[in-house]
């Protein structure tokens, strides 16, 4: 979804129930005692068809959760299992969240439309199914940042304060509480696949591969189903049940080498980015690759491969510098759920071009993002080399590098002149200049006197003046600067 929404018509979507009962339940949301808008996503609303909800409207839909007009009746919790951190969990699902509605974009990609915070479900164990304010206002942060740098991720749709005084043992409490709404392609995790390997239900997991396929890899699929029948031979009669599972060995296949694919540029996306999402967990791995799901996220600030986001990563297994490992290993889990229906020896081509579908991906996104056309494998690995010696250095802030040598060239005065100069930076500097510009440099942004970041002690700033005086308007600011530089960014020649 880093495509700009383009407006479109409603277009309502139910194709979730044709997977059948045994991958959801239906639910009640929670009733809250307000419904305060806090925070509307009128952009992706216009490419959705809903940018004409009135207010009440809009708290009616997204806040009391009133079905969209010929949507689904009633909301679904999914089920899923997981490994997170690394141990297997089979008491997991949709536990304070559920699949609202789906709908069609104006280039026909099916999206969901799911909540966090919206009561408790069967698989909420001892959790009170809510989100905090501060949980809902740290999302659309972490989301407009993203989309603004080119990641892959959900998009935070509606922010609703809820008026409920929640407990919580890591933050201040009692604090305030929300409902968030999210756009994204799939709510499908690879926790799904997990749950269904774990029961031993072939028949659905067969069923949810071509779902898979059909609804998130649908250009993909219908080439790939069209080369097999030209390649097949004419008027040969085959047995049908060995027919059927060669389908099915074949389609998992195709399936795990798309989903390899998008991981890779979404583990690339991150380390372009400098975000490390915190809790890379096979339940918060969605089968279309799109980042989602923030809980403690940081920006680091500098090239740190130890830096961690989540206060309980101890080990740093989710550490900026091993966010690819931890996708590819995650990816290795939907392989070993695939199993069920096909031979392992299908699924190793799609595992084994992990890595090297990760550094191609990783030299286009630093590419992208420094606004240059890139040169080829061996010298953009050259540059991502030399980049990141320059960078570990730590006398450089990632954000700063990245909008001082926007399109090649250094561009003006900066605080940062003296690290340039240094002998750590000559490869880089040397590198980057051979580099021809693929970016608009002439938008207001660029001639700014710094870059917009999202570090941690601002996102604490921004709270701090909601928390304590109800004032909004630092998180308003903050999102159009984001929205700012998502725009130069963009701009092309």
């Amino acid at each position: 979804m880093t495509q700009r929404p383009q407006a479109g018509a409603y277009r309502p979507e139910r194709t979730i129930l044709s997977l059948g009962d045994a991958f959801y339940d239906d639910v009640e949301p929670a009733h809250f005692p307000q419904t305060i808008l806090r925070f509307r996503n009128q952009r992706w609303a216009e490419a959705v068809g809903l940018a004409d909800l009135s207010e009440a409207e809009w708290l009616r839909h997204f806040g009391r959760f009133q079905p969209l007009p010929d949507n689904l009746e009633r909301p679904l919790a999914l089920r899923y299992h997981g490994h997170q951190f690394r141990v297997y969990n089979p008491d997991i699902g949709d536990g304070r969240g559920f699949l609202f509605a789906q709908l069609r974009d104006k280039a026909g990609r099916l999206l969901d439309l799911g909540t966090k915070g919206s009561g408790q479900t069967p698989y909420s164990r001892f959790g009170d199914g809510r989100l905090t304010l501060k949980g809902g206002v740290r999302e659309v942060l972490a989301t407009e940042m993203l989309e603004a740098l080119g990641v892959e991720t959900s998009k935070s749709f509606s922010l609703i304060e809820t008026g409920e005084a929640l407990e919580r043992g890591d933050e201040p409490s009692p604090t305030r509480s929300s409902v968030l709404v999210r756009l994204q392609h799939s709510h499908i995790r690879i926790g799904t696949f997990q749950r269904l390997a774990y029961l031993g239900d072939a028949e659905s997991m067969r069923r949810l591969v071509d779902y898979s396929l059909a609804h998130y890899y649908p250009q993909r699929h219908c080439e790939e189903r069209s080369e097999a029948a030209i390649q097949a031979p004419a008027g040969l009669l085959r047995d049908a049940r060995n027919d059927d599972a060669s389908d099915a060995s074949s389609a998992a296949a195709r399936l795990l080498g798309h989903v390899a694919e998008a991981a890779a540029k979404l583990a690339a996306s991150y380390i372009a980015a400098g975000f490390v999402h915190g809790v890379l967990n096979s339940d918060n791995i969605a089968i279309t690759a799109e980042s989602f799901d923030y809980g403690p996220w940081r920006w680091t600030p500098y090239w740190d491969g130890g830096f961690t986001a989540a206060y309980f990563d101890h080990a740093g297994l989710y550490s900026f510098g091993r966010q690819p490992e931890a996708i590819h290993w995650d990816v290795v889990q939907l392989a070993a759920a695939l199993r069920l229906i096909t031979e392992p020896e299908a699924l190793t081509p799609a595992l084994e071009g992990f890595p090297e579908a990760f550094q191609d991906a990783l030299a286009e996104a630093v590419c992208a993002r420094l606004g240059v056309v890139p040169k080829g494998a061996t010298k953009d690995r050259e540059l991502l080399v030399a980049l990141e010696e320059a960078l570990a250095a730590k006398s450089v802030e990632i954000d700063r590098f990245f909008f001082d040598w926007r399109g090649g060239g250094r561009r003006g005065p900066s605080p940062a002149d003296a690290a340039y100069k240094a002998q750590g930076f000559a490869s880089l500097r040397a590198l980057i200049e051979t580099y021809e510009a693929s970016a608009a440099l002439d938008h207001p942004y660029w001639s700014g006197d710094g870059p917009c970041s999202m570090h941690i002690d601002e996102v604490e700033a921004i709270w701090a003046r909601i928390d304590e005086a109800d004032d909004w308007s630092r998180f308003e600011t903050k999102i159009a600067a984001v929205r700012r530089m998502g725009e130069a960014m963009a701009a092309r020649p």
